[in-house]
């Protein structure tokens, strides 16, 4: 199967045209604007691509996912955070958390795929209500550190996960389970994590067949969530 070389003008194809080597890739070209990336993940398909490389259009199978209604934070990240000094917010330091993302240190990798042009295009999406931010901070209000965070895209009751950090040990944990909580609280679903790994593994993560992921992606990508769940400010310390 060939893959797809985009235009400017043409619509990404079907995820079950994706490669099976590499496991996933399905088209390259276009570009990184808030239609295009709209367009990609309302069809289960995101970019990935290294600095230096043209764009990269993915739908692997299996999916890696948290699902929901199961997931749980180990009691020793409870009893951390109940010892620890940490605020947990929405929204309100996204270029902040996605700039820490593109820039902290990844064992086994040597760069990030998080590029400027990345970071541009999901400040645009920010702004424009589909991608949101989780932060964690360390300390007083007026001094305070961003010790963790992650970003992602909403969309229906989905939540596409793209990248996490800890600037201390347990920040990106703790930005996880507290955005798992905030989502349940509001009926989503399922938060996607794209490509299995060991570290998303290790804290709760499954596969899923691309099949059954898109399934689910067509019940629910136009289904609102309850209440009003993007309101930037201050979450509950709670991880359930």
């Amino acid at each position: 199967m060939r893959i797809t070389v985009l235009k400017s003008d043409s619509p990404l194809p079907s995820p079950e045209r994706a490669l099976k080597d590499p496991n996933g890739l399905l088209a390259i070209g276009g570009d990184l604007s808030v239609e295009r990336l709209t367009e990609a993940y309302r069809n289960g398909i995101f970019p990935w691509f290294s600095e230096g490389d043209p764009i990269l259009w993915w739908s692997p199978d299996p999916r890696a996912v948290f699902k929901l209604a199961t997931l749980q934070p180990p009691a020793s990240l409870r009893k951390f955070l109940r010892r620890a000094n940490w605020q947990i917010t929405l929204d309100t330091a996204f270029a902040e958390v996605i700039t820490a993302c593109a820039t902290a240190p990844r064992p086994g990798q040597g760069g990030t795929w998080i590029t400027d042009d990345m970071i541009a295009a999901y400040i645009q999406l920010h702004r424009a209500g589909i991608a949101h931010s989780i932060e964690v901070w360390a300390g007083a209000s007026d001094s305070r550190e961003l010790v963790g965070g992650l970003y992602g895209i909403a969309m229906g009751r989905l939540f596409f996960g793209e990248s996490m950090f800890s600037g201390r040990s347990n920040g990106s944990k703790v930005a996880l389970f507290a955005l798992a909580a905030h989502l349940k609280a509001h009926g989503y679903v399922l938060l996607d994590s794209q490509v299995p790994n060991a570290h998303t593994r290790s804290l709760g993560a499954d596969t899923m067949a691309r099949s059954e992921f898109l399934r689910l992606l067509r019940d629910y990508i136009d289904q609102p969530p309850s209440g009003e769940p993007w309101l930037a400010g201050p979450l509950a310390l709670s991880l359930g």
